[in-house]
């Protein structure tokens, strides 16, 4: 999705039946972190002009509750 300011959003959903474990915003590792960027990378180079401002944010939903993160991670994660 885009911001009217023209951020590119990126948004990764995780879903959880519970909080056990930490609950679905703590499932998003690492790993997870840079297979996003990674793929938003992918997805930008077939942008026509200079890269927008981006942004990864997650929707973390534990049974029925649900919790938007902005700004969860940066793309320092895919170092």
């Amino acid at each position: 999705m885009q911001e009217p300011d023209g951020t590119v959003v990126f948004v990764e959903v995780r879903q959880r039946h519970g909080r056990a474990h930490g609950g679905a915003a703590a499932s998003v590792s690492y790993s997870k972190q840079r297979a996003c960027i990674l793929g938003a990378q992918h997805y930008l180079q077939r942008w026509p002009t200079a890269w927008p401002p981006c942004r990864f944010d997650v929707v973390a939903i534990d049974g029925d509750h649900l919790q938007w993160i902005p700004a969860a991670f940066d793309a320092s994660a895919a170092g």
